[in-house]
């Protein structure tokens, strides 16, 4: 029998025994889950638990301690608690506001997609590693914004995108000529999806390894996005989203002179999701014509964007 289990999980079951009996072999992990074949499931859920609730009275244990301690952590504003939550239309959601509303000024939206690791209804995993960069209070500062973080229960589709847009349409002081998308995975595949739905409605797109599966058939039409700004992230060494089909839809717009970047990350796999905003190293960036802006940094570049 074949279940899925979140990395935290997978990393739990290797240093306890009878886990480790219970798992025959692990298929396959990407970023936001792994899946393994196991021999008892009874057995490996129940092992699992006793790790958890382990770890669970540990974490109580260090909280319980730091309030007796008078710690500086207890109080803390958590980077999560920037982010609102509310459910729309039925769509859980996060919502962080700019940092400071000023007279006259207006606002570009940034659209977040999570990955498959963040689907379910729990409004808290859609919150992926680049919101928490998003909400570093100097980069709020600097890259005033929405941020608009939805969840989904499964693939990113135009039901989505409908509510998505009647959200922002209730934001007050938005400037609808720089609404921008972003996501990893599952994410960035919506990235694509959404923006070949409506490529006027968007300023920018950032899609990492969005490009598919390997056993995921084109779904990539770049005639119709072509002359969107795109700035697109991939792992050279990805098994799960082979960066072969970014590269396609990057020669395919390349061909068309559209406005599209790719950044390779050398040597770098499929979690790579926590590079697009910080940059890093290894990153090997292609442009597609003189059309596209050759910034370097991210925010800047994206914040440049508009209709």
């Amino acid at each position: 029998m074949e279940i899925a289990l979140e990395p935290s999980e997978l990393q739990f079951a290797r240093f306890c025994p009878r886990s480790r009996v219970a798992i025959a072999k692990r298929v396959r992990c990407d970023t936001d889950r792994c899946f393994v074949v196991v021999r008892e499931k009874e057995l490996l859920l129940r092992a699992l638990r006793r790790v958890m609730n382990y770890q669970q009275i540990m974490k109580t244990f260090v909280c319980v301690s730091l309030m007796l301690c008078g710690g500086n952590a207890v109080g803390r504003e958590r980077w999560t608690d920037r982010y609102e939550p509310l459910v729309f239309e039925g769509m859980p959601c996060r919502l962080m506001k700019p940092i400071d509303f000023a007279a006259k000024q207006s606002f570009p939206v940034i659209i977040s997609l999570h990955g498959a690791g963040g689907t379910g209804v729990d409004n808290m995993r859609n919150l992926r590693d680049w919101n928490r960069q998003l909400a570093e209070k100097k980069r709020r500062e600097e890259f005033p914004a929405y941020v608009v973080a939805p969840q989904s229960k499964g693939m990113w589709n135009v039901d989505h995108l409908k509510k998505i847009k009647s959200l922002i349409k209730t934001l007050p002081q938005v400037d609808m000529k720089r609404i921008y998308i972003m996501g990893h995975s599952m994410g960035g595949h919506g990235a694509y999806i959404l923006i070949q739905i409506d490529p006027e409605y968007f300023a920018a797109a950032a899609p990492s390894a969005g490009s598919g599966r390997t056993r995921t058939k084109d779904f990539i039409d770049a005639a119709k996005i072509s002359d969107l700004p795109i700035w697109a992230f991939h792992g050279d060494k990805d098994r799960v989203c082979p960066i072969e089909k970014d590269q396609k839809v990057f020669d395919e717009i390349k061909a068309l002179g559209g406005k599209m970047k790719l950044t390779t990350w050398v040597g770098d796999k499929h979690g790579v999701s926590g590079k697009m905003i910080v940059g890093a190293e290894n990153g090997r960036t292609q442009l597609s014509s003189e059309r596209c802006d050759a910034e370097a940094d991210f925010m800047t570049w994206l914040f440049l964007q508009s209709r």
